[in-house]
């Protein structure tokens, strides 16, 4: 559900950018942004990193974008956060015991070690894949920049998602029936 939660801000921006044009876009992105992130603070007590680094660069290149009138700014947003959390995702190999993705699922999913580092090194190379196709979109293709960004980056996350579930179920490690069940409780 939070997933879904999360595509408000982008689905605010793509309905002012068609109603009206892409700076009181720029505006409602910022707003509703922040107004969904102060809800998950006060929530949560806290911002997750992935949330800090996209707040931070809406309202970086938000306020460019209005500041200088050139939504050039604003385009270049979703390649940057792609690209730094690719970035992120490659350092983790680096620093820490363990890789992002196995820190974010190693709870939930038994995992080899192999299939944990092929798993991050996919995610490395989504972001990537991803940034660049918003930044060749958004520069070549200027009239469906926000179509692309809305259901094209949706898309391509959707079937990464579905590929990465696939590859995932044939790799989970089964946890012994003995420590799954629990020994019965006998009453005096």
């Amino acid at each position: 559900m939070k997933q879904l939660i999360d595509f408000i801000p982008l689905i605010a921006f793509f309905t002012a950018y068609k109603t009206v044009d892409i700076y009181m876009a720029t505006k409602v992105l910022m707003v509703v942004t922040s107004i969904q992130y102060g809800i998950y603070y006060l929530k949560d007590r806290k911002l997750e990193n992935a949330q800090i680094i996209t707040l931070v660069a809406v309202f970086f290149f938000g306020s460019l974008t209005l500041f200088m009138h050139d939504e050039t700014f604003l385009k270049w947003k979703a390649p940057i956060v792609n690209w730094i959390f690719a970035l992120t995702f490659l350092g983790s190999h680096f620093f820490g015991k363990d890789n992002i993705i196995k820190r974010m699922m190693g709870h939930a999913v038994n995992l080899p070690e192999p299939v944990w580092t092929k798993l991050n090194y996919s995610w490395v190379i989504f972001f990537i894949i991803s940034g660049t196709a918003n930044l060749y979109v958004a520069f070549t293709f200027h009239e469906i920049w926000v179509d692309f960004k809305v259901f094209g980056s949706l898309g391509m996350t959707l079937v990464f998602l579905v590929g990465q579930t696939l590859y995932l179920s044939r790799h989970i490690i089964e946890e012994d029936e003995e420590n799954l069940t629990a020994e019965p409780i006998e009453k005096e």
